[in-house]
């Protein structure tokens, strides 16, 4: 009866700690971009792909815009970028032939996504799959564990069986991979719920002889499942012969075994090659390479050797970067990539940021010292789960691209090895007599404060960079926001980037950004010196500080940032123009001059630049160099209406007026409310005797800009030429209002109270 009692108590214990990780499963998950644009969940990937399963076809149900159609090459990032935003929302989707399919693993849509929507009517987010999906596959991983602790560690505690659930549940990647739930990482949470089930139906298979062919297959099964969700576990189907060896070695007949284990996962495999073929027209193609992404897949090698050791490092060495600020967790550095190697997504050696794993080399202690019979079955098993994890970390180390995510692959079975590595621990320094209780029991405490650490650490880890991950979300959420010209909700989501990471430098930098975009550089100031603080050598903070500063007037601090920048990025032209603009506004004319000129021997057309040292130089009185810096940015950019503009006041000043007007013409026809425009083509026909005309474009200019003094002071000048000295007057006078030191102004407007 006590024994009973025991046995409830330990099952609610863990049935408890089961619970609390997936109560934190459900808190973090967090829907991605894709599916936070998305209108409804019918209009998420999945859901497209059910819909298209029930109209009778293998695409997505998906209209497909007649302009991605007609381009040339469709697989173009460039061209087809605007199909890949909303309201279009195809980013990586696979087309061909004029129809869109998603190169996922078609699993999830078979297994939960289709039945759902069957059952229920409606459809399900891609957020809640991949709860779903981690909460089976960690309750799999939980019987397997409870399976190993009853059979092969009974009299181990049950703190340390909560513990080891804990790990499993926490410490796997799984918290990170639900901060950010979209179509990417539905896939690799269903493979890693059938990767979970396989290895209960290996357990199964290689402890009970008796109906091993049957767990053989259905871990057959599971596996061929997992590689419809994801194709790259294929090689880890290997792990299906260990169950066949184990045979082998007890003399039993194989071929059986041999058929059972291949039968399942080969039907699959045929059902997925003409899966394939039907459409791509080729049986090995899953549409990685048509798909419409941010690089160019067509021509992509999606695997090589030569992405082996770089992965290797990012994927188990490289440390994650800590902050004195919370949460702490800063992505790890990347090294200098391969040849061909694509995006590098928030990566983090597990070997050094998940310590716990380190207790996998723990594992002989499991089998040390059993009797025979015993120590083979267990180190059958714990062979197959090692070569699971072999066989996926390998195969994730030759992609050409490397993702937290792809961890969660291989990252589960190695975090199962390390329980079991403390479970040895346990058994090895349990006492074993009356004397050796003394002796052991120092060293005992010591092992399981040591690895009660790692496991900690482990899961802090996972917890910290899953709030890291929310921010990045937002962050990215905000981008997509300001790109659609949706600025509020950019700055809200900036902000809440923030907000959950104080120490995160790129939300610092694109919320101080927008806010100097909306027209707040007090504001977009405090988060851009932040930015700097954070990374100091980040030269588009001390670029959009230094852009700051100047709309403030304060030009030497903005002299300072640009000349910060360039010491990090010598070779930007738009940071030397933006220099020589801050230097010529301090009357530095010459070392503006010199900056414009640097500006130009990195970039010929640019058209800004050649603006700028046109103006610098007829400041300087070279008119006839600066008449052909403005044609030549007029050549590149012939809408630029300020060009337009200062070519005519040059040609005016060699005294072609004719030609200056034209040019004042255009640049008005470019843009109607351009003061400076109105207020010089008035004083070309004033100059003309073109009194009424002259009045009524300063007039213009003054509308357009009230503070405007010359413009002020020039129509009070025509207004007194065409008789209407009280008219006149107020205009003298408004000119003085808004520019005390406006000489002429002051002279007119004594001269007509004089005369009155």
């Amino acid at each position: 009866m006590r024994g009973a009692k025991s046995r409830r108590f330990q099952r609610g214990i863990v049935a408890a700690t089961c619970v609390l990780v997936i109560g934190v499963y459900v808190r973090v998950a967090r829907s991605g971009l894709l599916e936070l644009f998305s209108p409804s969940a019918a209009d998420t990937y999945y859901n497209l792909l059910v819909q298209g399963f029930g109209a009778g076809h293998l695409s997505l149900k998906q209209d497909v815009p007649l302009g991605l159609q007609r381009l040339a090459d469709p697989y173009d990032p460039s061209a087809n970028a605007v199909y890949r935003a909303p309201p279009y929302r195809m980013l990586d989707m696979s087309y061909y032939k004029g129809r869109v399919y998603l190169y996922f693993g078609v699993t999830p849509a078979l297994m939960l996504f289709w039945p759902y929507a069957a059952l229920t009517g409606h459809y399900l987010l891609h957020r809640q799959a991949v709860v779903i999906f981690c909460a089976v596959g960690f309750l799999a991983s939980v019987w397997l564990l409870h399976a190993l602790w009853q059979r092969y560690f009974p009299n181990r505690s049950v703190v340390v069986l909560m513990a080891c659930v804990l790990a499993l549940g926490l410490g796997t990647g799984i918290p990170v991979l639900l901060a950010r739930s979209d179509v990417y990482e539905v896939p690799i949470s269903c493979g890693y719920m059938l990767t979970m089930l396989t290895l209960g139906a290996a357990w199964r298979a290689v402890h009970d002889s008796e109906r091993r062919g049957r767990w053989l297959a259905a871990a057959s099964l599971a596996y061929g499942l997992a590689v419809g969700a994801r194709p790259s576990l294929l090689f880890g189907g290997f792990v299906l012969l260990v169950p066949v060896a184990q045979a082998w070695r007890q003399r039993r007949r194989v071929w059986p075994l041999v058929i059972t284990a291949v039968v399942p996962i080969a039907a699959i495999g045929v059902g997925l090659m003409l899966y394939n073929f039907l459409r791509f027209d080729n049986p090995f193609e899953f549409g990685v390479r048509y798909q419409l992404g941010g690089d160019r897949q067509v021509s992509q090698k999606l695997f090589g050797l030569h992405y082996f050791w770089f992965n290797f490092r990012v994927f188990f060495l490289e440390p994650a970067r800590w902050s004195s600020r919370f949460p702490f967790v800063r992505n790890s550095a990347v090294p200098p990539m391969p040849v061909g190697h694509g995006r590098v997504e928030a990566p983090f050696g597990v070997l050094t940021n998940m310590p716990l794993v380190w207790l996998a080399l723990a594992v002989p202690l499991a089998w040390r010292g059993r009797p025979p019979e015993e120590r083979g079955v267990l180190r059958w098993f714990l062979a197959a789960v090692a070569l699971l994890f072999g066989a996926c970390g390998f195969t994730a180390c030759l992609f050409h691209a490397a993702n937290f995510r792809y961890e969660v692959e291989f990252l589960p079975e190695l975090l199962l090895l390390a329980v079991v590595g403390i479970l040895g621990l346990e058994r090895t320094l349990a006492p074993t007599s009356g004397s050796e209780t003394a002796q052991r029991q120092g060293w005992r405490r010591l092992v399981r404060w040591g690895w009660s650490l790692l496991l900690g650490f482990s899961v802090a880890f996972n917890l910290l960079a899953g709030v890291d991950r929310y921010a990045v979300t937002d962050n990215e959420l905000g981008i997509a926001f300001q790109k659609m010209g949706r600025v509020p909700e950019a700055i809200a989501q900036f902000e809440q980037a923030v907000r959950l990471n104080p120490g995160y430098t790129e939300a610092h930098y694109d919320l101080g950004n927008t806010l100097l975009k909306t027209g707040n550089p007090t504001a977009a100031i405090e988060q851009l010196n932040e930015a700097a603080r954070l990374k100091p050598d980040f030269a588009e903070a001390h670029y959009s500080l230094g852009v700051a500063l100047m709309e403030l007037n304060r030009l030497p601090e903005a002299v300072e940032h640009f000349q910060q920048a360039l010491r990090i990025e010598p070779d930007r032209a738009q940071i030397h123009n933006s220099l020589g603009a801050a230097l010529m506004g301090l009357g530095r004319l010459s070392e503006a001059t010199e900056q414009y000129e640097q500006a130009l021997q990195l970039e010929p057309d640019f058209a800004e630049a050649h603006y700028n040292l046109g103006t610098a130089l007829k400041q300087a009185g070279n008119i006839a160099a600066a008449i052909g810096h403005y044609e030549r940015a007029l050549r590149i950019r012939p809408d630029y209406a300020e060009a337009q503009n200062n070519l005519g006041t040059a040609l005016a000043a060699l005294g072609r007026v004719p030609e200056a007007m034209e040019h004042w013409e255009r640049a008005l026809e470019l843009k109607p409310d351009f003061a400076e425009a109105h207020n010089n083509l008035g004083s070309a026909l004033l100059g003309l005797g073109k009194v009424p005309e002259a009045i009524e474009q300063y007039e213009q200019a003054a509308r357009v800009k009230p503070d405007y003094a010359n413009a002020q002071y020039n129509l009070g000048t025509a207004l007194e030429r065409a008789g209407r000295v009280p008219e006149a007057i107020e205009h003298y006078e408004q000119a003085v209002r808004i520019e005390p030191d406006l000489v002429e102004a002051q002279k007119a407007l004594a001269r007509l109270r004089f005369a009155r």
